[in-house]
């Protein structure tokens, strides 16, 4: 199949807390892309859990993810959704990376991938036939998930490497934060040592270049620059998935704002079932409260990418793994 007739993907990498979500909406907003979040949870959160799509409704009251599983599956019904459960956490997960780069040294997890990657690619289908989008964005930010794609049939994948300040990142994991489209209980995302938060990054990021050393390159992008700059670095983006974007495609970013509309995410950050006005300020509250001793021991276990990607020196962009 030729790149033309191969669905186009803008999939998302990075690390969490990263603004995933926000950059996911904001292109979701462009003419011919769809935002998903990140889809790489439907299965889980949104198939089982049935919690709150990004329009309000319950994933299986929202008429937009209905007529989804119609399209690639005949209905959600026609799936077993344990089995799915069960299949992606068998094939998904970070200690399977290598597997995932190479399944082939592995015939019982190969046979595991190839049914797993079929469901994807039905799943990516569908979501392109009832949305009429060109670009299908998914913010599933996992670097594993990324290597998954590879083995979609009928992909074409543009990476975008999403980073923002490790310190940044790691005060904001120690925030206790509510699980907004969680509704038969109040729960709270967990939270974890800003140690803990370095580490993560460091090696997420990793993966992530070595993803994009692997699958033909990522745009790199920083999280405070397209708070600062939306407009060209939401031209970037769609450059980078081929797609042009005129002026008047970017109306909805406003001086200090952005104006979102009704989305269908089905899993990703709280703000992801915000529409209207959503504000874009830069969250630096790490610079006053982060105490001291965290802030040095984050910088010192995530340095040579901290410094990499310009946080200690003046940015210089560019392309990772390119």
């Amino acid at each position: 199949m030729s790149a033309a007739e191969r669905l186009k993907v803008v999939f998302i990498a990075g690390y969490s807390r990263s603004g995933s979500t926000l950059l996911d909406r904001m292109l979701g907003e462009l003419p011919g892309f769809v935002s998903t979040g990140e889809l790489g949870y439907l299965w889980t959160r949104g198939l089982q859990e049935n919690r709150l799509c990004g329009c309000g409704s319950r994933f299986h009251d929202c008429a937009f993810w209905e007529r989804v599983g119609l399209s690639a599956f005949g209905g959600w019904g026609q799936l077993d959704s344990a089995d799915v459960a069960r299949l992606r956490g068998e094939v998904l997960r970070h200690r399977f990376a290598h597997l995932l780069l190479a399944p082939r040294v592995s015939r019982t997890f190969e046979a595991k991938l190839r049914p797993f990657a079929e469901l994807l690619a039905r799943l990516y289908t569908g979501i392109a036939a009832v949305s009429g989008a060109r670009v299908i964005v998914d913010s599933t930010v996992d670097a594993p998930y990324g290597f998954l794609l590879r083995h979609v049939p009928n992909l074409d994948v543009r990476k975008v490497h999403l980073v923002r300040d490790s310190r940044a990142t790691a005060f904001s994991w120690t925030k206790r934060v509510s699980r907004a489209d969680y509704l038969d209980e109040a729960t709270f995302l967990p939270t974890f040592h800003p140690a803990d938060t370095a580490l993560r990054w460091t090696a997420d990021h990793l993966l992530v270049h070595l993803l994009a050393r692997v699958g033909g390159g990522a745009l790199l992008l920083r999280y405070e620059d397209l708070v600062a700059d939306p407009r060209s670095k939401l031209n970037l983006v769609a450059r980078s998935a081929g797609e042009a974007v005129q002026s008047a495609d970017l109306t909805f970013v406003r001086p200090g704002c952005v104006e979102l509309g009704l989305g269908h995410t089905v899993a990703g950050s709280r703000m992801r079932l915000q529409r209207g006005e959503v504000p874009l300020e830069l969250d630096d509250g790490w610079r006053d409260r982060l105490p001291s001793g965290h802030r040095r021991a984050v910088t010192a276990l995530s340095l040579p990418l901290l410094a990499g990607y310009g946080y200690l020196s003046p940015p210089t962009g560019g392309r990772s793994g390119s």
